[in-house]
């Protein structure tokens, strides 16, 4: 992995049950304050490679992991038959909080998450404030902790919940259709991706391409519900026919060889890095996160926390061609109107769309660094 100078590899063994994976910056200097990346699907802590070495000049030591499930971090299950239940949100964020510490800090002064990494560093700054004094969401909105379900316990016995997946709603359209995350689910997808007709390398370069800024169809707008009409109104990446898998999905958007050679964010050299790591791991450690949300295992832990919002120095940050932020409908206006508390700096970045660490580092760079001199 050719890697920036200043960016070094490290490998923390005995983390949660895993070694792991660690790219970072601004390790020289002892006693810095720490900022901890964690990277989303099917990204690696190499998706951070553009806004680390500039983070770590601003005083930081960055420290950016492959998360359970992908990349170089070992330990994990790999099979879609194992125990899913160790890639839930919070087995995700007692790694985070094990990595850190193994590392010799004892609090991060801010986690910034993407995607499923916002997701993770969501719920760390919610139940470890005292540890993660600060928290950067890209893209995926934190839209508050679901209330308890009562009365569930009188209509299924305790060891029945949450054994089958939630039935998706799309599917009963009169054109069947299925959320993403339902599709990552599926014992299928796995093997559908990485033996797909185009080719890994192809598939992750148009589904890179169609989440991008560089995809001009992508004009996300606020949905006025989640009732599975207004759900269907969102990209087929998003939501998809009930018969096609993700890669037919997006190969009708393979860009051309003249757009693949103007992508200047992601040349083929650096897609090779994520198409060579997804070769030797699969994809099912990282779907089996999705299998959480699926099967309610994500939010029968957040239950627990129910009433409580994240109350540390908060920033969201997405890119103007960006549809994730509009997911799940009303979790960006729940953030806003409470959810954080301290919600103290919201960017819309122009010209950028989900995968904006790689699109726009240098303004995403400034935006974080200039919300972290107002942390106390």
């Amino acid at each position: 992995m050719e890697l920036p100078v200043g960016i070094r590899e490290r490998y923390i063994s005995g983390v949660n049950g895993l070694t792991v994976h660690v790219l970072e910056a601004g390790f020289e200097t002892p006693k810095r304050p720490v900022i901890l990346l964690l990277h989303g699907f099917p990204e690696l802590a190499y998706s951070w490679r553009k806004v680390m070495l500039p983070l770590a000049a601003a005083g930081y030591h960055v420290i950016a992991p492959d998360l359970r499930g992908y990349g170089r971090t070992t330990g994990w299950d790999n099979r879609y038959d194992g125990n899913f239940a160790t890639f839930r949100t919070h087995e995700l964020s007692r790694d985070a909080l094990g990595l850190v510490m193994a590392m010799g800090h004892d609090s991060v002064y801010t986690i910034v998450g993407h995607d499923v990494g916002a997701i993770v560093a969501a719920y760390c700054a919610l139940v470890r404030p005292d540890f993660f004094r600060s928290v950067v969401l890209l893209s995926c909105p934190f839209g508050g902790v679901p209330p308890l379900p009562f009365g569930i316990g009188e209509q299924t016995a305790p060891n029945q919940q949450q054994k089958q997946p939630v039935q998706d709603p799309l599917a009963s359209l009169p054109r069947p259709r299925k959320d993403s995350t339902t599709y990552f689910s599926s014992p299928g997808a796995n093997s559908e991706m990485m033996n797909c007709k185009q080719g890994l390398h192809d598939f992750l370069r148009a589904y890179f391409h169609v989440k991008s800024a560089d995809w001009s169809q992508n004009k996300p707008f606020p949905l006025s519900s989640g009732l599975a009409e207004e759900l269907a109104k969102q990209p087929a990446y998003y939501v998809l026919d009930l018969d096609k898998t993700m890669p037919e999905v997006v190969a009708p958007n393979m860009p051309s060889p003249k757009e693949i050679s103007a992508c200047k964010w992601l040349p083929d050299k650096e897609l090779d890095v994520y198409t060579q790591e997804l070769n030797r791991t699969g994809f099912q450690g990282a779907l089996n996160w999705y299998r959480c949300n699926t099967n309610g295992l994500n939010r029968s832990d957040l239950e627990l926390f129910s009433g409580h919002t994240i109350d540390v120095p908060s920033c969201f940050i997405s890119g103007i061609a960006d549809w994730a932020r509009f997911r799940p409908p009303g979790a960006l206006e729940n953030m806003q109107q409470g959810a954080c508390t301290q919600m103290r700096s919201f960017h819309i970045i122009e010209g950028a769309g989900h995968w904006v660490q790689q699109e726009r580092p240098e303004y995403l760079t400034k935006v974080i660094v200039d919300f972290l001199q107002n942390v106390k």
